[in-house]
């Protein structure tokens, strides 16, 4: 019985580092991606807006889903704090970007303030050491529109201009997940 345990705890370690977000100090992939802002498609890369300083890059599972909509709208409301900071902030999420359009100029949440890009594939989500889970079937949004698509774990990273992880946030709230990232960027700007 004692060998099946030692296998069972030998198992979930592997299932936990599968998908060990990175950490501060880790080099942040970077990634090019179609994005949205205030519902005009365009092509964002990480490596431009890092030329521009900090960039807080946060992943969230879906568009008008109750979380994402709170923590969208949160980052909207406080863009100004961010920017003052010297950071900007660009959502990634697995929607298509007919989706993001829409969700990126909604008044109720991004706002036209928040860019938010596509990563259907969950690429750029796994390639930050995510776990990206599968679509569920039936699943709808706060619209009611089908969601079909599978969706990357509620976690944000500060990166700054020379590429690294300052800090990693995740396993929050919404509101604590803006909250800390906007500290985090208000303590590399001092």
């Amino acid at each position: 019985m004692h060998k099946y345990l030692i296998g069972f705890v030998v198992s979930a370690v592997f299932a936990v580092s599968a998908f060990a977000a990175l950490e501060a100090g880790d080099d942040a992939p970077k990634f090019t991606a179609r994005a949205s802002l205030a519902g005009e498609p365009f092509d964002y890369a990480l490596e431009d807006g890092l030329a521009e300083g900090t960039v807080v890059v946060y992943f969230y599972p879906s568009a008008y889903t109750k979380g994402c909509n709170i923590q969208a709208h949160e980052f909207s409301v406080r863009m100004e704090e961010f920017n003052a900071a010297g950071a900007t902030v660009v959502g990634v999420s697995l929607d298509n970007i007919e989706r993001l359009n829409d969700f990126s100029a909604d008044p109720e949440y991004c706002a036209g303030n928040l860019a938010v890009a596509s990563d259907e594939s969950g690429a750029i989500a796994r390639s930050f050491g995510l776990e990206v889970r599968d679509a569920v079937e039936g699943a709808k949004d706060t619209r009611g529109v089908d969601i079909g698509h599978g969706f990357a774990e509620r976690t944000t990273f500060i990166v700054t201009s020379d590429g690294k992880i300052a800090e990693t946030v995740g396993g929050v709230s919404p509101f604590e997940n803006v909250e800390l990232s906007l500290q985090a960027v208000q303590r590399l700007s001092e």
